[in-house]
This record gives C-alpha cells, structure tokens and sequence, in this order.
C-alpha cells in the first residue's frame, strides 16, 4: 500500500536548504520515491502555514522507512535539521474505501 511522507516547514539558511535539496533527490530516487509536491509558494487555507510543503509517494511503509533511515540519508538529514524550523513530518498511507 501506499504511504506519503508529508513534510512542512520554514527555511532558516538558503544555502545550506539548497544544498539539501540538491543532496537527496538523488537519494529520493535510488528509493524509488515520486515527488508529488514541493512547494515554496503555497497557498494558505487555514493555520500557520511554513514556507516549503512536500508530499512524497513511496509503494510501501517499508520502502519509506528504508529511504528514511539509510546511513547515506543521515548527514543530508542533518542539513535539513540545521537548515529549518517548525517541522512537521509524518508517514500517511493512502486511503482505502471501507467498502
């Protein structure tokens, strides 16, 4: 089943998030992750909203979790963390009709 990582929060240093960026696409896509959104500019509906949104699409909890926690992920993790504030990430599965 399907499962998204769904991820808001505000750029502190550029550079560094810049660099981030640049650093885990690449790694996105050795797990097989589709980017469904990245956005910097969007629009507010209800809340504080934070200046990046993204939606990642992975096949399986699994295959998240293996992006996620893999030993090349943590240092480029570790340029989000120092690059950002107000973060909210979170694994949600697709929904499924109770029918």
């Amino acid at each position: 089943m399907a499962v998204y990582y769904i991820g808001s929060y505000d750029v502190t240093n550029r550079e560094s998030y810049d660099e981030y960026v640049k650093r885990v696409i690449p790694l996105l896509m050795k797990h097989g992750c589709e980017i469904v959104v990245a956005d910097r500019e969007a629009r507010k509906m209800e809340g504080v909203p934070r200046n990046i949104h993204l939606v990642l699409r992975f096949d399986s909890e699994q295959q998240a979790l293996a992006w996620y926690n893999d030993p090349d992920y943590q240092p480029i993790k570790d340029l989000r963390l120092s690059s950002t504030a107000n973060s909210t990430e979170v694994l949600a599965r697709a929904f499924q009709s109770q029918e």
